[in-house]
């Protein structure tokens, strides 16, 4: 039987060691319950796009490991070269194959497929068919996790899509010498990049988070982190659905509902958002 064409193109590849460190971090904390639910067979985890270098696939099975022993991390790559390169890093546990997308794992499902700074690559439009192809390879319970973030790993945010369709959005901040919680814009997902105008929720969001940030001013005196923390609280007491508490705000980590932060849809006026 002939091969399937590998869905979407060959993407700039660029990595660093511990460049999805955030991310990493959340899949291993509060998604950790999909990996624990797993049953029938060893939970399966895509890193879709890895890059050049197959760094990132070894770090998330080092990591996901520690919540379930048995965790198969597969990298997917559409680049044969870079399949080649990771299949020199290869173990029990973790392998290296060709394909987008489409996402190949012999007729298995995703409970997990991470795919980090690929779609910022194409164009906005083809943001929802790229996660409807993928959306259809996990499990009932499983997730897929559109994220960008910086060359370091300083700056990331990440959508949180369930088949049923995005559920959350989560942005992650180095918070030393962070000036505004804005700069991170820049590294926003595909799907949202383009939208942080006026009259968009994300633009509302952000602004939020700048105008709070400036107004917990006086909490800097005890550390960046309790200026962090007095701005995520504010947020919440504003009406912003965040999604999860202190434990997380104290990493400069804070996810909001997708609800309240989607883009407008195609053909409506986009109305002016004061919080959810």
């Amino acid at each position: 039987m002939a091969r399937t064409k590998p869905v979407g193109v060959i993407t700039r590849g660029t990595t660093n060691p511990n460049r999805l460190r955030r991310c990493d971090r959340w899949l291993a904390g509060p998604a950790a319950g999909r990996l624990r639910r797993a049953t029938g067979s060893p939970p399966i985890v895509v890193d879709l796009g890895y890059g050049a270098s197959p760094v990132t696939a070894v770090e998330l099975h080092d990591r996901l490991t520690r919540v379930r022993s048995d965790v198969e991390v597969v990298g997917i790559e559409i680049d044969p070269a870079r399949v080649a390169a990771g299949q020199l890093l290869a173990r029990p546990g973790l392998s290296f194959r060709r394909g987008g997308f489409e996402v190949p794992l012999d007729g298995r499902d995703a409970t997990v497929v991470r795919a980090f700074n690929v779609l910022r690559q194409y164009a906005e439009d083809e943001v929802a068919g790229a996660w409807e192809s993928v959306c259809g390879r996990l499990t009932a319970d499983g997730l897929l996790v559109d994220g960008t973030c910086d060359e370091l790993g300083r700056l990331a945010t990440w959508v949180a899509v369930e088949p049923s369709g995005p559920v959350s959005l989560t942005l992650s901040w180095h918070l030393r010498g962070l000036d505004q919680p804005s700069a991170i814009a820049e590294r926003l997902p595909k799907a949202l990049i383009h939208r942080n105008v006026p009259g968009e929720a994300v633009h509302d969001y952000l602004t939020d988070l700048d105008r709070h940030w400036a107004r917990s001013a006086s909490h800097a005196a005890y550390g960046v982190r309790q200026r962090f923390l007095a701005t995520a609280q504010a947020m919440r007491d504003s009406g912003w659905p965040l999604l999860d508490g202190p434990s997380r705000w104290r990493l400069g980590e804070l996810t909001v509902a997708w609800d309240a932060v989607a883009p407008a849809g195609p053909g409506s006026d986009p109305v002016s958002h004061q919080g959810p």
